[in-house]
């Protein structure tokens, strides 16, 4: 759960990087730094979500995302890199992808969108993660390129299915329970 003053902690192997984002998040969060994946994995426990480069030397951004994510951890993670997405990030448990160069407006949108994930339920947040890795793949392959690959397909089917089963749910609920759960939703957006 987030706490009154959110927790972000900033990886990358580039200080001068890791400093310009602390700015953009010095005001409204509590920042913490770290300079590589070593530093990072001693440090994420404290944090309410992660900008984690992909690229590092030692620990990779990957290295310390599965460790994170192996620890069990719930912390919300969205990889900040320059490396354009390719069908491995199919399988790389992040929240959220961001390309180099990213404007500080975007930043602090992600933060912000990932903080209320947190709120919301295992099964909202991985169609959430899904839509994420989709569009990041969009963005960068072409249709023929996305029909042919598994990964995207497996990506596409498993969207479908998280699809049904929340059709499903909404339309088992009674008006009122469905009423409830919308303004519910509604007003954490609000906050």
């Amino acid at each position: 759960m987030p706490t009154a003053q959110p927790t972000v902690l900033l990886v990358d192997d580039e200080a001068d990087i890791v400093d310009v984002y602390a700015l953009a998040f010095s005001e409204d969060y509590n920042v913490l730094k770290a300079y590589g994946g070593e530093e990072a994995l001693q440090k994420v426990s404290d944090a309410d979500v992660v900008l984690l480069d992909r690229r590092m030397p030692g620990l990779s951004g990957q290295e310390v995302l599965s460790t994170i994510r192996e620890r069990g951890s719930e912390v919300r993670v969205a990889m900040v890199t320059a490396v354009d997405p390719d069908f491995d990030i199919a399988e790389m448990p992040f929240d959220a992808y961001l390309t180099k160069p990213v404007e500080e407006t975007e930043l602090r949108e992600t933060v912000d969108g990932l903080l209320t994930l947190a709120d919301y339920d295992e099964q909202v947040r991985e169609r959430f993660a899904i839509a994420e890795k989709m569009a990041a793949l969009e963005a960068e392959k072409s249709r023929s390129e996305l029909a042919e690959s598994e990964e995207y397909q497996e990506l596409s089917e498993r969207a479908a299915e998280l699809d049904a089963k929340t059709s499903e749910t909404v339309g088992e609920m009674d008006p009122e329970a469905f009423e409830q759960a919308v303004t519910g939703i509604t007003e954490i957006e609000d906050e």
